[in-house]
């Protein structure tokens, strides 16, 4: 079977395939994902085109790969550095993110080389061996005689005995992820250096049934003094065995094992949401949950009762150690660099502000990506009764590193005033 054709354009492009270069199989997958709002796919006289939403990534069809590569606000080179801040993972060594990032591979290899570089070190450090229960047919006792397939299956005879018995191994659930994930990342590999590399490190993992077992021992695994080394490749397993789902992140079902998909306002919150909590935390402020007692609320509408949650809602101390403030902070990730905000929008933040903030005027954060460094600037909103509420327009520059933008929003604001 020849080798799918590669497509690639870039996040919000669009590409003209011929008709017979999409099956029916295709048709169906992208119709899929475009009910997630992942792309989008029409039918024109030429065959069909593809035009990509804020979602980047890789998607292996019957007979084209097609490849979205981020353009918009975060650069290539800098996705895995934000992509890691967002999961909490360790980024990828740079001499790792040299030897993959040079060619158009892009995305889906350096995914795969994160992968690949974290059981490289579990390997060294030697896998985990936990005991596992085994039945098997011995010349001698071994644990414990199962009476039951002795008499049944030897009829008394003594010279075999079948037995039960735990043995030490490393065929356990936190191998078994990583050898599947393994297995999967080389579908969707590109370098030959790389598929090379995950075809031998493979073989020296145990394997899952299925993909589906692995994600759901992913969602069971609890991490202990015993396994918390495995954290971080999990992370990226996870990532891969998913097609892109880690968490609320990115797209959680549908292009498993033959996609890697990444949706970046999904992943722009999360980056948001560590972002402002750790640009207060020097402060004396902390993130507090959006919901219950702190949470807007609409009743008495029909259906359901409806709410308002911010992206990051921040505690913040006042002058005095006992006084704290609550700021709404909302993650967008439009162009707001080179375009006013939104109206939708600016009725947005004013909710969170009155809702949230005591003193007057309201006040809320937005907080979108920016290229070519850092901005701010200051939205104040009246009314013919007086000021409505003022909103912090913060731009973060994405090809800053993460930790050096935190700090800088936390110097950026008066914090300590509100």
């Amino acid at each position: 079977m020849p080798d799918p054709t590669e497509v690639r354009l870039g996040e919000y492009g669009s590409a003209l395939l011929d008709i017979q270069q999409l099956t029916a199989r295709d048709i169906e997958r992208l119709h899929a994902l475009q009910a997630r709002g992942c792309l989008r796919l029409d039918r024109v006289p030429a065959g069909w085109r593809i035009k990509a939403d804020a979602t980047v990534g890789i998607l292996v069809l019957d007979h084209v790969r097609l490849v979205v590569e981020p353009k918009f606000a975060i650069p290539g080179e800098q996705l895995m550095s934000w992509l890691s801040y967002a999961l909490r993972a360790p980024t990828p060594l740079p001499a790792t993110a040299r030897r993959w990032a040079t060619g158009p591979q892009g995305y889906a290899d350096l995914v795969a080389a994160a992968l690949l570089e974290q059981c490289e070190q579990l390997i060294r450090e030697g896998l985990r061996r936990d005991y596992v229960s085994r039945q098997s047919l011995e010349p001698v006792l071994r644990g414990r005689l199962d009476l039951t397939a002795q008499v049944s299956r030897r009829y008394g005879q003594l010279d075999q005995l079948h037995v039960r018995f735990f043995a030490r191994e490393t065929d356990t659930w936190d191998n078994r992820i990583l050898g599947t994930a393994l297995r999967e990342a080389r579908g969707l590999a590109i370098h030959p250096d790389l598929v090379r590399d995950l075809h031998a490190l493979a073989d020296a993992f145990p394997q899952a049934p299925t993909p589906n077992a692995a994600l759901r021992a992913l969602d069971r695994v609890r991490y202990t003094r015993l396994n918390a080394r495995y954290r971080a490749a999990h992370t990226w397993a996870h990532l891969l065995l998913r097609g892109g789902g880690v968490t609320d992140l990115l797209t959680d079902e549908g292009t498993r094992a033959d996609g890697l998909l990444l949706a970046m306002p999904a992943l722009w919150e999360a980056v948001v949401r560590r972002l402002a909590t750790e640009a207060v935390a020097p402060h004396g402020g902390r993130a507090v949950p959006s919901s219950g007692a702190t949470g807007i609320t609409v009743q008495g509408d029909l259906g359901a009762v409806s709410a308002f949650r911010p992206d990051v809602l921040l505690s913040l101390q006042g002058h005095h150690a006992a006084e704290h403030t609550l700021l709404p902070v909302d993650a967008k990730y439009k162009r707001y660099d080179r375009y006013g905000v939104g109206a939708a929008d600016i009725h947005q933040l004013l909710t969170y502000s009155a809702g949230y903030t005591s003193k007057a005027p309201p006040r809320a954060v937005l907080i979108h990506p920016h290229l070519g460094g850092h901005s701010h600037r200051l939205l104040q909103v009246r009314g013919p009764g007086g000021m409505l509420g003022s909103i912090h327009v913060v731009g973060v520059d994405t090809a800053a590193p993460p930790p050096q933008a935190a700090r800088w929003i936390g110097s950026a604001l008066p914090w300590g005033d509100w």
